[in-house]
Parts: structure tokens; C-alpha cells; sequence
């Protein structure tokens, strides 16, 4: 029924009809459809996974902890939606009407943006436990991350608002298409640098100066306590720029496109992006199912005694804040011991200034 719908409006709801669409490359939706295949098989459960391992067998929640069960949920939420794209791809049209077209890439594009929030959250969180130890205990509060933790989402789902506006389920040839419309240049490029600039350069910029502060103080102070999680966190760091960066970069491409004059050039980029959207786009989903696999590696010591509980002890582990509890802890127990020690030199001395007094003591008793 839309297939006929799409044929009987050709000419009048899309000029360029004879143009191709973002599936119309069967190499391309092939692959596509493939990793996001594999990526819902690895990275739905194994999300649910590190959910339930937190709410179930954590004892201590701490925000190290609190940030990755966010990153879980907006990455377990992504993975729920994988299915919808995967038929998108094999069927090359889409069925699933208006509405779930802008509510799926909307729901898609605020989990983008919650991921690299929470994993930038990660970094800032570090650089705070690192250079300033002793101001930690003012940001860890329960109710001060849950508002914070607030804020980032409410964030998230502003930043969102494009994906409503500029994708539409519409025909172009004799399909339907759930793709980005816009009826100026400048709507492309509004979407795609506010993507790029929200999505990428900023969070990166901090995640990098962030990194770059604590390597500094770890090698200057020869810092190398918690260098296990440091290395857990960087791991997720690296990873979810690796998966991104292709997607950003047809962004660029594409935003370039929009604002070159027409010519060969621009029907070059214009090739790019449209043949690339596809499979970036699809690998830009492998970040979300990478990090439970992150996860099982770093945490695989635990496996034989801990069980299903393993990566509960692995988060617990990671906490920063546990780990400045201990070294403050440690710092009060040997200041506690420099005060016994004292105290006891003190009590050696007694007894001699005690024979000294005495005995300065008998030449008088002697006199009399």
C-alpha cells in the first residue's frame, strides 16, 4: 500500500525522484544490515548484563559505577533499536511510517549524545580525583550525580529536538524513505555541525585536556594507584571515538557538500555521503555493544571467584571514590601512628627525667 502510494506521487511529492537513496547501494545496506546484526547479538544482553550487575550485585554504588550503568542504559537502549534499521536495510524502504521514523533517529541521536556526556562525565570526574583528592567528597553525594546525572539527560533530549524536525518518512522514487529533508543548504548545515560540534568536538576537547592533566600528574608524582581503572576508562574513551569518527566525518562531508556551488565537486561529495551514510552509520553502533565486551576482559580475574557477580566487583574496583576513602583513610592511620609514636617517646622520657629529678633529688636528702 505505501509502495503504490509512493508510485502514484512521484512527480509531486519529491521533484528528483530519479535520484538515489541512502539504501539504494546493496553493498553497502549488505554490510550495514550485517554489523548491526552481530552488534544487537553482542551488545543487547551484554548491556542488560552490566544493568542487572549493578542493580543486583553491586554492593556500593559508587559514581564511577552510577556513570556506567547511564552508559549501559542509553547503549542497551540503542541496541533495542537495531532491529527496526536492520529491516530498514534488508527491505530497502521503510515500513514502520512517519511517526517511528522521526521518534527511532530521535531516540537514536539523544543516546549518541548521552554516551559521549557520560564518558566525558568519566574523564572530568577522574581529573577531579586526580589533582584535587581533597575536594572529591563535595561531588559525590548521591543527590548531587542523580542531579547532575538529570541535567545531562534533560541536555540530551534538547540537543535531540533536529532529529524531529529535519527527518521525515517520505517517497522518493518508487519507495519510502525515512531520511534527513531540508529545504535549504543551511538546514543541512545546521544539523550536521550542531551533531558535530554536541557529538564530538566539544565532549572530545575536554575528554583529551582531561587526560592530558592526569597523565601529567601521574608521571610527575609518580601517581599509580588505580591505574587499572584509568586504563578501563581510556579504553572506553578510545573506543567510542574510533566507532564515531567515520559517521562525523561524512557529517563534515556532507555539510561541505551543502556549501559548495554546484558543480563536479559537489556531485562528488554528494556521491560520498550518500553511498557511506549506511555503513557508518552502522558502525558507528558497534561502540554500544564494545563496551560490555571492555568490560568482560578487564574483569575476566574475577570470573572464577566471584562468578556472575564479576563485573559488579570489577565497577566496585573502579570506583575512585572508594580508593580516596582508603588513601585518606591510610593518610589519617599513619598520621595516627606519628601521634603514637610520639606519645610514646614521650613516655620513654618520662621515667628519665623522673630518675633525673630523683636523683638531683638525693644530694639534697643527703645534705640534710
Amino acid at each position: 500500500m505505501a509502495q503504490r502510494n509512493c508510485l502514484s506521487s512521484v512527480n509531486s511529492t519529491f521533484p528528483n525522484a530519479g535520484n538515489e537513496t541512502i539504501v539504494d547501494n546493496k553493498t553497502t545496506t549488505t554490510m550495514g544490515a550485517l554489523i548491526l546484526s552481530l552488534v544487537f547479538l553482542l551488545g543487547f544482553p551484554g548491556n542488560l548484563f552490566i544493568i542487572w550487575s549493578i542493580l543486583a550485585r553491586a554492593r556500593k554504588h559508587s559514581v564511577t559505577t552510577l556513570l556506567i550503568l547511564n552508559l549501559a542504559i542509553a547503549d542497551g537502549s540503542l541496541m533495542a533499536l537495531t532491529p527496526f534499521f536492520i529491516v530498514y536495510l534488508v527491505m530497502k524502504k521503510w515500513v514502520f511510517g512517519k511517526v517511528m521514523c522521526k521518534i527511532l533517529f530521535y531516540l537514536c541521536l539523544a543516546n549518541m549524545y548521552a554516551s559521549i556526556q557520560l564518558i566525558m562525565l568519566m574523564s572530568v570526574y577522574r581529573l577531579v580525583a586526580v589533582l584535587w583528592p581533597q575536594r572529591i567528597s563535595v561531588i559525590t553525594g548521591r543527590r548531587t550525580v542523580m542531579r547532575v546525572l538529570a541535567v545531562v539527560w534533560v541536555l540530551v533530549m534538547v540537543a535531540s529536538i533536529p532529529a524531529l524536525i529535519f527527518r521525515e518518512a517520505r517517497c522518493k522514487g518508487p519507495i519510502s524513505v525515512c531520511d534527513s529533508f531540508h529545504d535549504k543548504d543551511s538546514d543541512v548545515v545546521l544539523q550536521y555541525t550542531l551533531e558535530l560540534v554536541l557529538g564530538f568536538l566539544i565532549p572530545y576537547g575536554v575528554i583529551v585536556v582531561s587526560y592530558i592533566c592526569i597523565l601529567r600528574r601521574i608521571r610527575r608524582t609518580k601517581f599509580n594507584r588505580r591505574i587499572r581503572s584509568e586504563k578501563l576508562i581510556l579504553a572506553i574513551v578510545l573506543t567510542f571515538c574510533l566507532f564515531w569518527l567515520p559517521y562525523h566525518v561524512i557529517n563534515m562531508v556532507q555539510v561541505t557538500w551543502a556549501l559548495y556551488p554546484h558543480g563536479p565537486v559537489k556531485d562528488k561529495l554528494g556521491d560520498i555521503w550518500y553511498k557511506s551514510r549506511a555503513v557508518t552509520s552502522s558502525i558507528a553502533f558497534i561502540s554500544s555493544c564494545a563496551n560490555p565486551v571492555l568490560y568482560f576482559f578487564a574483569g575476566k580475574s574475577y570470573i572464577r571467584r566471584e562468578g556472575l557477580a564479576f563485573m559488579a566487583r570489577l565497577f566496585e574496583g573502579a570506583g575512585i571514590d572508594s580508593g580516596t576513602r582508603k588513601s585518606r583513610q591510610n593518610s589519617q592511620n599513619s598520621r595516627d601512628k606519628d601521634k603514637d609514636a610520639g606519645s610514646v617517646m614521650l613516655k620513654d622520657k618520662e621515667p628519665d627525667s623522673v630518675t633525673n629529678s630523683s636523683s638531683n633529688a638525693k644530694p639534697v636528702k643527703n645534705g640534710k
